[in-house]
């Protein structure tokens, strides 16, 4: 991973952790899956997308998921986001669907969120990289913890942030942060198979706004354009 760029403020912050041993067995991992010729997603520059979109000082909302997507041509490095042109998966169709409960924003006819990313929201998955067609292959292999610094450095920020965790894994993986400056907001997952019991009717992007509003910053725009190629620079 030596070979891939990362936005200067996550470098900073996250220095010490390339240098630890797990980061080293996670290098050696990656290569070796490569060797033996392996598809791995998203590809090497979208490995660390998500942080390079949001940079610390940028941070106003945390929207933590576990793994890449892992069937061809859907991760690009961004939590719950697909390519431009890619089927919009369950759980987005799910998040579009409490979004107009919530804000009255109409479902878009596609599952590309860098638009919320370039405004500050941080998609950040807890494990980077997959494998094509193998659900999980890359957990426990170092991600995890590289992931939890990432959590760490953005509650030790100066600025209050918003942490929407949805289900109990995201829920586990995020419970040091501090609720006394950060809000949290909390539910079951938007997966087919929880979104009916406890996801919709949850209100987290007006509630993610009114708290952001309330510090002094601009709520965020959760209206995705039409063209997906359209975003905020």
């Amino acid at each position: 991973m030596s070979d891939i760029k990362l936005d200067d403020g996550w470098k900073a912050l996250l220095a010490p952790e390339f240098s630890k041993s797990y980061m080293a067995d996670l290098r050696a991992f990656l290569q070796a899956q490569r060797t033996a010729g392996k598809r791995i997603f998203p590809k090497g520059s979208d490995y660390f997308r998500a942080l390079d979109l949001t940079p610390p000082e940028k941070v106003r909302v945390v929207i933590l998921g576990q793994d890449p997507y892992h069937g061809e041509g859907q991760a690009h490095g961004l939590s719950f986001s697909v390519k431009p042109g890619v089927r919009i998966p369950p759980s987005l169709v799910n998040i579009y669907k409490e979004l107009q409960g919530d804000l009255g924003i109409p479902p878009a006819r596609h599952g590309f969120l860098e638009h919320w990313a370039k405004q500050g929201v941080l998609l950040l998955n807890s494990v980077l990289t997959v494998e094509m067609g193998m659900a999980a292959a890359h957990q426990g292999k170092g991600w995890e913890k590289f992931t939890d610094a990432v959590i760490r450095a953005v509650n030790d920020l100066p600025q209050p942030a918003v942490f929407i965790l949805w289900g109990s894994y995201a829920q586990k993986k995020a419970a040091f942060v501090d609720t006394s400056k950060h809000l949290v907001i909390k539910s079951v997952h938007p997966s087919p198979l929880s979104a009916h019991n406890g996801f919709f009717g949850t209100k987290p992007f007006s509630r993610a706004n009114d708290f952001l509003v309330s510090k002094g910053y601009a709520p965020i725009d959760w209206k995705l354009p039409d063209d997906p190629a359209i975003s905020p620079t």
